[in-house]
């Protein structure tokens, strides 16, 4: 994907909405889950996930978790023990990504000249002090910090 963040030297990069869904019951799915049913369908395994995603495995099995609970049907279906592939996304599970995307992209659509206007009010001179990417990474260093007995 590249990076995300544009200079005044390479121009504004187009802003973009980050779609997390609250659910009525509680529970919540946004990027990060999407991201993991994703990377589950290519790797066919949750260690492979987790690994690929730079999350450790505690991390990735609660989402994983979590994400089959939410809903009456299985989003991933898992094979422990297998040799081969141990994780599969189930046909539920590629329309809730399917779903998914399509809503993130009509956000984008729908909101484009208010993110433009957004965009063109930026202060350049701003630095993050942890870009998203780092976030995430900084995140799955602390997940697995914490699933380290001491």
């Amino acid at each position: 994907m590249g990076d995300v963040y544009a200079t005044p030297e390479t121009g504004p990069a187009a802003a973009r909405v980050s779609l997390t869904v609250d659910l009525p019951h509680g529970g919540r799915i946004g990027p990060e889950d999407i991201a993991l049913i994703e990377m589950i369908a290519r790797e066919r395994s949750i260690v492979g996930a987790g690994r690929a995603l730079g999350q450790s495995y505690r991390k990735t099995w609660l989402m994983v978790d979590a994400l089959n609970r939410m809903f009456e049907s299985r989003v991933v279906d898992t094979f422990p023990g297998r040799r081969q592939a141990g994780a599969e996304v189930t046909d539920f599970g590629r329309r809730l990504v399917a779903l998914y995307r399509s809503a993130e992209r009509r956000a984008n659509a729908t909101t484009a000249r208010a993110l433009d206007e957004i965009v063109a009010s930026l202060d350049w001179r701003f630095e993050a002090a942890v870009p998203p990417t780092a976030a995430i990474t900084e995140t799955a260093r602390d997940a697995a910090a914490a699933d380290r007995p001491d």
